[in-house]
């Protein structure tokens, strides 16, 4: 039998609170934000219909937390790129929240348009199913099963082309990528 919705987020809640709020905070600058993305990632959670649905609860958790630190980020305008920059998983940075952002500084209009063209330039040298699934789920904000769904091609196929296509724009990337963390 099924647990209770109820249920089973009370035990979610135990069970992944501390890693969750650990990996929130590593991300944003103080607790305060952490735990704010935190309550946001457990209303969310709250507000799903069947919890029991979720097949993957700790990467269902982990994606909210991710988004909602993006979210947060788009909507603040830090004063210098260093504040929009945090470490992935991975311990990686990521420029998606500088290259979305609505910033009018010169420097970063000019670091955005530089980034872009070679963006897509490296893009235009992957095969057109990498490509459009790397634009589909990195700038149209779809998940990869929603493209899997779309596209009648197995989730295994779509992670797998996703993958290739970031390999190959990090390898293309890299010196640009470079001159952004020493600018």
């Amino acid at each position: 039998m099924a647990e209770k919705p109820g249920q089973k987020i009370i035990q979610t809640v135990k069970d992944y609170g501390k890693r969750l709020f650990g990996f929130i905070r590593g991300k944003v600058k103080s607790d305060e934000d952490a735990e704010d993305i935190l309550q946001e990632v457990w209303y969310q959670l709250s507000n799903v219909v069947d919890v029991n649905e979720i097949d993957q609860m700790s990467g269902w958790l982990f994606q909210v937390a991710r988004n909602k630190i993006i979210d947060k980020y788009r909507k603040k305008t830090p004063d210098s790129l260093d504040g929009m920059l945090y470490e992935e998983e991975e311990g990686e940075f990521t420029l998606k929240s500088i290259l979305l952002a609505d910033n009018t500084n010169p420097e970063t209009e000019y670091l955005k348009e530089v980034f872009w063209a070679e963006l897509f330039t490296a893009l235009e040298e992957l095969p057109e199913n990498q490509r459009q699934v790397f634009i589909w789920n990195e700038l149209e904000d779809m998940t990869l099963q929603q493209i899997a769904d779309q596209t009648g091609e197995k989730l295994k196929t779509i992670i797998s082309r996703k993958g290739y296509a970031v390999k190959h724009l990090r390898q293309r990337l890299e010196a640009l990528y470079n001159d952004f963390l020493n600018y």
